[in-house]
């Protein structure tokens, strides 16, 4: 396509929301948010390039401390499903009996893709209690906790015959106070966002049930292993394989209407996108930061799915890292990204406020230079060391470590969150 064709396309919106649906376009418009803030241009944050290595250092330092043979798995919901010790995998595969490797696949994804979804920030005052082994968790680990157990009882599933799994049908029935009782919601134990997460789960069941193409008849999350690895056969013979940004594209695609509805270009939803005043672009993506932070992670997550099926999968670092507040916060503790006004750390936000927008950019762009840092300290190759692994040692929990040391665990700067970003 000439540049003249390219620029009159980037101004139909379903062309333009297409276009901003790629990590290249994210790390290209990133990256010129960095070079501006180390210019001394931004509004809001002032980059010290001279605290990059020491922030390498506390990454490595956890990583060591997390992997000591250094064997890091994927940064995705499976670490999650482990949190304790547990193999909660194990535990559903015993579950699921004797179905075929397509069949444990299909409910790994639903079961993880449902999870993704859940998996906003929980808020500092919320836990939960695994009855099954008396464990208390918290944030992250236990949000995914809490839907692995709402899953294997059938929360999500519309065929009481047939619990492990997750259908349009069970997906559109989710009542608000029910995903509460699930989580152990009440008046002393609040959970931030829990109608946001119970409408994003219910969306969620319109869309597949309207995609039987992508999703199956029955809108399982599980039919994009179907739809995905259709060529080769579902039994997904060693031979097969997938390219990372392809299931990425695929999820954007497909699941684009279940976003909340402020960010449009026409009538072309874009989700994880923002408007910034300094982002140059052509066409209608003028003005527009992509991240796809909650569709990226569900990438990272369904990788292992695909994985254990016997799937070989292909480019991972096409995949940014994830502008979230574990990894914007290690930068911003760490003394990497700094703030020009202080007083901005005692304020409220919301998700679209600019300042928001750019710290997330700053997060992305940064991330991609610290993990040649990384890599170097530690001896690791980037195909030994992709950046699913880098985050996973790695800075969500070196992030996750100067919190607490700093604030007790909360984030940096207060976000109002629906709980479907952050």
């Amino acid at each position: 396509m000439t540049e003249k064709a390219l620029l009159e396309d980037l101004t139909v919106p379903a062309s333009a929301a297409g276009y901003l649906r790629t990590t290249r376009v994210v790390r290209e418009r990133a990256g010129g948010l960095l070079a501006r803030a180390r210019a001394g241009l931004s509004d809001w944050f002032a980059i010290d390039d001279t605290k990059l290595d020491a922030v390498a250092d506390e990454v490595v330092k956890v990583t060591r401390e997390r992997y000591p043979d250094l064997k890091i798995p994927y940064h995705s919901r499976w670490r999650h499903f482990e949190a304790g010790g547990e193999d909660r995998r194990a535990q559903l595969d015993q579950l699921l009996g004797d179905a075929s490797a397509a069949e444990k696949a299909r409910a790994h994804i639903d079961l993880a893709l449902v999870s993704v979804l859940l998996d906003a920030g929980a808020g500092p005052d919320w836990k939960y209690v695994e009855s099954s082994t008396g464990k208390t968790f918290a944030r992250s680990e236990g949000l995914g906790v809490a839907s692995y157990h709402a899953f294997i009882a059938g929360a999500f599933s519309s065929d009481p015959a047939n619990p492990y799994r997750a259908d349009s049908k069970g997906l559109r029935g989710v009542i608000t106070e029910r995903l509460g009782q699930a989580f152990q919601v009440r008046d002393n134990n609040p959970l931030v966002g829990l109608e946001g997460r119970a409408t994003l789960l219910r969306r969620l069941g319109e869309v597949l049930a309207e995609q039987p193409e992508t999703y199956g008849g029955e809108g399982r999350p599980g039919g994009i292993f179907d739809t995905l690895t259709g060529l080769i056969g579902t039994d997904a013979p060693p031979t097969a394989e997938l390219q990372v940004h392809d299931l990425l594209s695929t999820l954007l695609m497909t699941l684009s209407g279940i976003w909340p509805a402020q960010n449009h270009i026409g009538t072309e939803p874009l989700g994880d996108c923002w408007p910034h005043s300094c982002v140059p672009g052509d066409g209608l993506t003028k003005g527009w930061m992509p991240f796809h932070k909650l569709s990226q992670w569900l990438t990272y997550s369904l990788l292992e799915p695909f994985e254990w099926a016997g799937v070989k999968v292909h480019g991972l670092d096409a995949l940014t890292g994830l502008p979230e507040y574990r990894n914007g916060g290690l930068l911003v503790d760490a003394g990497v990204i700094r703030l020009k006004d202080l007083q901005h750390a005692s304020r409220t936000w919301q998700a679209g406020d600019e300042f928001i927008v750019e710290w997330r950019a700053l997060t992305v762009a940064l991330l991609d230079e610290i993990a040649p840092l990384v890599r170097k300290q530690l001896k690791l190759t980037e195909a030994g060391m992709p950046l699913a692994c880098v985050l996973e040692g790695g800075t969500w929990a070196a992030g996750r470590v100067l919190a607490q040391r700093l604030r007790g665990g909360t984030p940096p700067f207060m976000i109002e969150s629906d709980g479907t970003v952050f």
